[in-house]
């Protein structure tokens, strides 16, 4: 009231210093606001979190010899402890929902890199790596080098509330971003230190995931995250004009075309709820309703053959003619969000190495060569591409991409600021190891 008298009575000077002081102290009161905000969200994001696994160095022996995984070309250098973490994360409409993932832990007193490891498809929420039998190996091989690596099982899956949105890449970017605020909390209660480096990877559906990951930190969460390096492997960073190509043909994995329709149809109200599943003809509607829903029982120790199994090897032919001349003739159907979910289309400012198979059955090669080649001409300049081999499929494939991914990390804790191949003596290893598979 006192600046507004003055203000009305003419005393213009007295009053502009006055109204000057006062918008000087509202702004310190906003920014303190913003800053406590900011920091309770990063604080904030943890729900609970408890050790579920733990490995020796002389565990992690055994599991290394019975996956004929050489020492030589990954080391054993700590024991490691794993963690089931639940976190917030955003729903498709900005709502805050339950999420999880798992964190390996590497024991060691030195300040280790974090690493975001987004794994393949999966369809089964209870289906989780912990005794690292597939990709948690992978993540033991990071870790027991001293990475501390995270995996989220993104919207839906493991202890997360609603369904998983299948290559939807703002929920698949989201779940780590809040993941890894999420572990700030994690590491302050453990006394666990990271350093400043940051490295992202994935496989399959996890490549995808990456780039999109990689792509949000850029451009949203660059004051706080800076990426080191990103290396996605075989992933379907094209879902419309190079990934579309299988859904058309003979295909040994049916089971993502109805994946992807039931992600998108809730993010996107392709099609009215209620009658979504009409455009399955019968009697694959009442198949897919049934593999897809959240109470499935799965039978056996893989839920994706399970469903292939019921599915046509055309994934087109299980979808109404009439629903497939739509996709082809009209853009906004569906054709849109496809491209909407595209994730090779811009410039990444850190170094990216695109690993893939030539003979890759599931996820098309060309996804990589295609990323490269935008991404180049987007201006990018440290971006690499790495035929890990020309003829191992999609399986074969995984884990010689993540001995290449590892080297490429290596290099850049080792002070490569691009990065490199690694040693030449491994790399031969793994060339005479490709030979004789």
């Amino acid at each position: 009231m006192q600046i507004y008298n003055k203000l009305i009575n003419g005393t213009k000077r007295g009053a502009e210093f006055i109204f000057i002081k006062c918008i000087f102290a509202n702004m310190k009161l906003v920014l303190l606001i913003i800053y406590c905000c900011f920091f309770s969200v990063s604080y904030s994001q943890l729900i609970d979190y408890k050790k579920i696994n733990s490995f020796t160095i002389n565990e992690l022996n055994e599991k290394w010899k019975s996956a004929s995984v050489p020492k030589i070309i990954t080391p054993i250098n700590y024991s490691i402890d794993i963690y089931d973490v639940l976190y917030y994360t955003e729903w498709h409409d900005g709502s805050m929902i339950k999420a999880s993932g798992l964190y390996f832990v590497p024991n060691k007193t030195e300040a280790s890199p974090l690493l975001v490891y987004n794994h393949g498809t999966r369809v089964d929420p209870k289906n989780r790596d912990i005794d690292c039998n597939r990709e948690g190996l992978i993540c033991a091989i990071f870790s027991t080098d001293g990475y501390a690596v995270i995996v989220p099982d993104y919207v839906g899956l493991g202890r997360g509330e609603k369904i998983h949105l299948y290559m939807h890449s703002e929920s698949e970017a989201n779940a780590s971003v809040y993941f890894m605020k999420a572990i700030e909390a994690v590491n302050e209660s453990l006394k666990f230190k990271l350093n400043k480096q940051l490295f992202l990877t994935g496989y399959s559906q996890g490549g995808h995931s990456t780039l999109a990951l990689h792509q949000k930190i850029q451009e949203e969460y660059y004051v706080d995250y800076k990426v080191t390096a990103s290396s996605p492997m075989s992933g379907p960073y094209d879902p419309l004009d190079v990934q579309e190509k299988v859904m058309f043909n003979h295909y040994t994995q049916p089971h993502y075309l109805p994946y992807l329709l039931i992600s998108y149809n809730e993010v996107y109200n392709m099609l009215p709820k209620e009658s979504f599943y009409d455009i399955f003809k019968h009697p694959y509607d009442s198949i897919i309703l049934n593999c897809f829903s959240k109470e499935k029982s799965f039978t056996t120790h893989d839920p994706l053959e399970e469903i292939n199994n019921l599915l046509p090897n055309i994934p087109a032919n299980m979808i109404r003619e009439d629903v497939v001349e739509l996709y082809k003739t009209d853009y906004n159907f569906l054709k849109i969000f496809l491209q909407e979910n595209s994730v090779y289309d811009w410039k990444p400012e850190s170094p990216v190495q695109l690993c893939y198979c030539k003979s890759d059955e599931e996820v098309l090669y060309q996804n990589s060569l295609l990323a490269y080649n935008v991404m180049r001409k987007n201006g990018a300049k440290n971006i690499t591409k790495q035929c890990v081999s020309r003829k191992y499929n999609h399986v074969e494939c995984a884990g010689f991409s993540a001995i290449h991914t590892k080297y490429f990390f290596d290099s850049f804790r080792k002070g490569s600021v691009k990065g490199r191949k690694g040693p030449i003596l491994k790399r031969m290893i793994i060339k005479l190891a490709k030979l004789f598979r």
